[in-house]
């Protein structure tokens, strides 16, 4: 009798244990005297099996005053997966937030590239409109109807390249093209001009 006292002591101790460590992550109950298994299932909606499986019970109708058994290892999953929901939660809200800080940065990088060429385009444009007029002046002092033997017009084209057309609008659709399939730009017609006295 002696020996299965001290077995059965050794048994609640380790039901004890094992209650304890499941009971950090689920929810328990304490049992008073004259509890059976069937009605703390019953109390706590839960089944005698699935008490007996989370406390490793050997024998259903052994529990003892002051026993405490695992009732439900749900809330304790349930906790750790509200946790790891709002870890993804928050992740997902910074790469969200790294994603527009990264667009954001994008578009200005897109935004001030779009001015320097804008800027560059200008400046560029005001520099062919600069070579143009001084041509135009060298060669006609900037008149639409001078004339020099063969050579007509603000740009000193010939008769041929304007094709019997002596409109301003053609001279400078004309003259532009010309210059442009010869030299690349009005800068360039310019520089030969300085070198060889005409374009």
């Amino acid at each position: 009798m002696k020996f299965n006292k001290v077995a059965l002591s050794i048994a609640c101790a380790a039901g004890f244990t094992v209650a304890g460590a499941a009971a950090a992550n689920a929810d328990t109950v304490t049992v008073k005297s004259g509890d059976t298994l069937s009605q703390i299932a019953d109390e706590n909606n839960t089944t005698v099996s699935s008490i007996q499986s989370l406390n490793s019970l050997q024998n259903i109708h052994l529990i003892f005053p002051g026993q405490r058994l695992v009732i439900n290892a749900n809330n304790g999953d349930a906790a750790v997966s509200t946790q790891q929901s709002a870890q993804t939660t928050q992740q997902a809200s910074q790469q969200q937030t790294t994603q527009q800080a990264s667009q954001q940065q994008t578009m200005q990088q897109a935004s001030q590239q779009q001015k320097m060429q804008t800027t560059q385009q200008a400046v560029a444009s005001s520099s062919e409109q600069a070579a143009r007029d001084w041509i135009a002046s060298r060669e006609s002092g900037g008149s639409y109807t001078a004339q020099n033997g063969n050579y007509y017009g603000k740009y000193q084209l010939s008769s041929a390249y304007l094709g019997g057309d002596y409109s301003a609008e053609n001279q400078e659709r004309v003259a532009n093209s010309y210059v442009l399939n010869r030299y690349g730009s009005w800068a360039n017609a310019k520089s030969h001009w300085l070198q060889n006295g005409w374009y």
